[in-house]
């Protein structure tokens, strides 16, 4: 890591002011927009907007746009990327200042979570019926079980298993299931539909998808149903389930493709709007996986809502493979 005289000035220059190195500080634990970021610190839209501006000129954080909002983050990668984490590796975490910001940036990632662990909440009797008004299931789940194939599944994990739908339709594909989910009421909804179906060889447990209370590499088909837009961090998510997987298990993920809708934000809590192949594909490379196969389902009518439904079919192809490649940083979002 080496930079030329006039270079290195210059990126000192866009670091050494107090916001602008507490903004960097903020943008290297996550994304976040500038409302975040004013909330955080206390600062005026403008003034933070101006302080954004300088940091994309020198190049240390990208922005990237979702519907109405617009997201930033620290470069991940680059030399100048890694002069600023050297610069925040030894600022004092004891420092006041950036106490006071890390508890802010807790706050308001608290807030998100709970925002949409209240929406699972209050709609966990409701929630198949309220997927429906934007995917077909009928083309999503068909075309699924040929993604799958006739390939034996000992075990299946699916996370964020919501009502247990997944645990349902793969019943006699696997020996045996966990369905995790981080919604008590929607585990309650789980349980009577397996209940009712009469499966027996399938269990669900509560559980932080970020955080699996499971065994690692012990499942050969791990599957993430219409959850990463719903989640801070997606690819934190990705990367668990690839922990998860045993050497070439299969990850598949259903979600939904980049789209404007931005008032589902608001009424059905979605924090991202789809995920584009080329994201998807760069995170699931990071963390020892192979994309095999991606399907997309584009809505059959206006009622639709203009949505499209995406399914990816990665694999893990080794031992270590499912080990992050990098630190798993937060790197979220569609371009």
């Amino acid at each position: 890591m080496q930079f030329g005289v006039d270079n290195l000035v210059d990126l000192l220059k866009a670091t050494g002011e107090p916001t602008r190195l507490r903004l960097l500080a903020l943008l290297a634990a996550g994304d976040l927009t500038v409302t975040d970021l004013t909330e955080i610190l206390g600062q005026s839209q403008p003034r933070i907007s101006r302080h954004l501006k300088l940091l994309a000129e020198a190049e240390l954080i990208d922005r990237y746009q979702e519907g109405a909002w617009a997201y930033f983050r620290l470069k991940q990668e680059g030399a100048a990327s890694s002069l600023i984490r050297m610069l925040l590796d030894v600022a004092d975490e004891g420092d006041p200042v950036l106490l006071r910001d890390r508890d802010r940036l807790a706050s308001v990632k608290r807030a998100r979570a709970e925002k949409a662990q209240e929406y699972f909440s209050r709609n966990a009797s409701e929630w198949d019926e309220l997927r429906r008004l934007h995917v077909n299931d009928a083309d999503v789940e068909a075309a699924l079980l040929a993604l799958i194939g006739e390939e034996p599944v000992d075990s299946l994990l699916d996370l964020g298993t919501g009502t247990g739908r997944i645990l349902q339709l793969l019943s006699d594909r696997y020996r045996r299931a966990v369905g995790v989910d981080a919604s008590r009421d929607m585990l309650s909804v789980a349980r009577s539909n397996l209940d009712k179906a009469g499966i027996l060889s399938a269990t669900v447990r509560h559980g932080d998808i970020l955080n699996l209370p499971l065994d690692a590499s012990d499942y050969d088909l791990v599957t993430v149903h219409q959850v990463l837009h719903f989640l801070e961090e997606p690819e934190l998510a990705l990367a668990e389930a690839a922990r998860m997987l045993r050497p070439g298990g299969r990850l598949v993920i259903i979600d939904l493709a980049p789209h404007d809708l931005d008032y589902l934000r608001n009424e059905h809590a979605h924090l991202r709007l789809g995920f584009s192949h080329a994201v998807m594909a760069d995170w699931l490379t990071r963390h020892g996986l192979t994309v095999e196969q991606v399907v997309d389902l584009p809505p059959q009518s206006a009622a639709r809502r203009g949505l499209t439904v995406t399914i990816w079919l990665a694999r893990r192809e080794s031992a270590d493979a499912a080990q992050p490649l990098v630190e798993p940083l937060a790197r979220t979002g569609s371009r």
